[in-house]
């Protein structure tokens, strides 16, 4: 989920299988959370903080909370990031936005969550990644890693992408997927990258469709540094515009599971 209005650059739709990736090395599991525990237990703090605020550079809606009602455990091994239409700190919606940084990051590997996503015109879930050192350097040149993202009002299509500098925003490298009859909202399905040092593949529920190679790339290479993983839901915002009278709230996206694989360094 990019922190600059974002216009797709034109992609090509792909509704199967594109091929298969390279043979993946051996992997072990390095870092999982499962979200196990109880109802209304915010998220394992050893694992996620909270980004607390509004905007974030895309003209966003909502007011990014820390309050269990926006995201906690639902009791049945999710996490349930909910967007609420509601006044607070002058703001019509609120939402959540919760991050590994500083926390748990990584460089290369599996890196996949299996989620359920809400519905609806001006919702915009995300499962994403941006460099560790964005502090420092800004984005895009931390570089960014949209492993899924996804218009509330198209549920039957998520999208992968890499920003980075020389190619952010309405030049990212992206490409859809659309599945033909199942919805995103309908059901769990799971969303990865496999990243290497040269090569980043995207899959939805094991299926290849999209790769970005260094060579792709017309400008810097950024991807060869720690990332930190981000799981959100916004509200509105420059790539799904505001939401409308047949959006429905609150909206949930239910996340089962996080998990990072590495080969043996």
């Amino acid at each position: 989920m990019i922190r600059q209005a974002l216009v797709i650059a034109a992609s090509a739709l792909l509704v199967a299988a594109c091929g298969s990736s390279d043979p993946a090395p051996a992997r072990t599991l390095v870092w999982e959370d499962n979200f196990d525990g109880p109802a209304g237990q915010l998220p394992n703090a050893s694992n996620w903080g909270f980004d607390v605020g509004t905007d974030w550079g895309n003209a966003q809606l909502e007011y990014d909370t820390d309050r269990a009602s926006n995201a906690s455990l639902d009791g049945n091994g999710n996490l349930a990031i909910v967007a609420r239409q509601e006044t607070f700190q002058n703001r019509s919606y609120t939402s959540a936005r919760i991050t590994t940084e500083g926390k748990r990051e990584f460089r290369y590997g599996r890196i996949s969550a299996r989620i359920k996503l809400p519905v609806g015109q001006g919702i915009w879930p995300a499962f994403w990644l941006l460099g560790s050192n964005i502090t420092t350097v800004g984005w895009p040149q931390s570089g960014e890693i949209d492993v899924m993202e996804y218009r509330g009002q198209e549920p039957r299509v998520v999208l992968g992408s890499v920003h980075g500098p020389g190619y952010s925003g309405g030049n990212a490298i992206t490409r859809r997927y659309e599945m033909q009859q199942a919805r995103f909202d309908d059901d769990f399905h799971e969303f990865t990258i496999e990243w290497s040092e040269s090569r980043i593949d995207f899959f939805v529920d094991e299926t290849l469709y999209h790769t970005v190679r260094r060579g792709d790339v017309n400008g810097e290479w950024v991807f060869n540094q720690p990332f930190y993983i981000i799981l959100n839901v916004a509200v509105g915002g420059t790539f799904v515009g505001a939401p409308n009278a047949q959006t429905r709230f609150p909206q949930t996206m239910l996340v089962d599971w996080v998990r990072v694989y590495q080969t043996a360094q």
